[in-house]
């Protein structure tokens, strides 16, 4: 793995519009990170506990914007409890310089940057709000 904080698989995990979204507003959950500006918009619902057509939209870093791609990519069509925690377990993972599978793996060199690890885990509050419950 490229120990380039911005290197080129998580360049494009932050530039993937597959679940990239104008939403309209008032829909979904919005979190911010007052710290740092982040803010993470995210919609989507669960039929029968299947988290199904998830959008997001965020104005942040590329750290932020490449975990919420991740996320919905991952969650999307997905069991969401089982996928959430999953994915919750993998991100602690490879920000404590642990292993994980992709994508997660493209967050390595996060791990060395203690204060950037809130960018990676925004989405996940936005998810969890989201899917409350879950």
């Amino acid at each position: 793995m490229n120990d380039a904080l911005y290197h080129d698989a998580l360049m494009a995990l932050a530039k993937d519009r597959t679940h990239a979204a104008a939403l309209p507003p008032g829909t979904g959950v919005t979190v911010d990170n007052p710290l740092c500006g982040d803010r993470v918009t995210l919609d989507g619902k669960l039929e029968n506990g299947i988290a199904r057509d998830l959008r997001h939209k965020v104005r942040g870093c590329a750290l932020c914007q490449a975990s919420a791609a991740a996320l919905a990519r991952v969650l999307d069509g997905k069991p969401a409890a089982t996928a959430i925690a999953e994915a919750q377990v993998a991100v602690e993972s490879v920000l404590a310089g642990g292993p994980a599978p992709a994508p997660w793996d493209a967050f390595a060199p996060v791990a060395r940057h203690k204060s950037r690890h809130d960018c990676v885990k925004l989405p996940f509050s936005a998810v969890k709000s989201l899917f409350s419950g879950t």
